[in-house]
């Protein structure tokens, strides 16, 4: 398996993963995910199987501290010299969930964003995965105010130690 950053290419097996790893409110559309390719193409993280997207992270990096709706919208909230990595989507098509995978990813996504010099990484989950991301070092911040899709979300935050920054 190679991890990789995405290219505009991508886009069409990314909006396929994106549609099996999340119910339709919550899913990025076609044209949200190629706006996003756009704008940050090396804050997509590709888990590859041969040929297969298997499982992805993905989100841009900001001076805002807090994950709010409005950036999922929004391709311009992306600053490359930002001070957090946002994360938008972690997903892994069913057919590989149970084995890692977005482990994986996460832990690439981590190291990148500490050798990049960010204060931290931050992202919404809903109340069942909160020890998951916990286990990487985010801590949860509590019920987030996002509505997006419906769902009750948590903030976590992983900061980074200031030696890496």
């Amino acid at each position: 398996m190679e991890i990789r950053c995405a290219t505009l290419a991508d886009l069409d097996a990314l909006a396929g993963a994106e549609a099996l790893c999340f119910p339709p409110a919550e899913a990025a559309g076609l044209d949200s995910l190629r706006g996003r390719l756009l704008a940050y193409p090396g804050h997509f993280w590709l888990l590859w199987a041969g040929e297969r997207l298997v499982s992805y992270v993905n989100g841009p990096v900001t001076e805002q501290p807090d994950l709010a709706d409005w950036m999922y919208h929004d391709p311009s909230v992306h600053q490359e010299n930002g001070a957090w990595q946002m994360i938008f989507g972690v997903g892994t098509i069913p057919q590989f969930q149970g084995r890692g995978c977005a482990g994986q990813v996460l832990r690439r996504v981590i190291a990148d964003a500490a050798a990049q010099g960010r204060r931290g990484l931050v992202l919404t989950c809903k109340p069942q995965l909160i020890g998951y991301y916990a286990s990487f070092g985010f801590a949860d911040e509590g019920p987030s105010p996002s509505q997006h899709g419906g769902a009750l979300w948590h903030q976590m935050r992983l900061t980074l130690p200031a030696t890496v920054r």
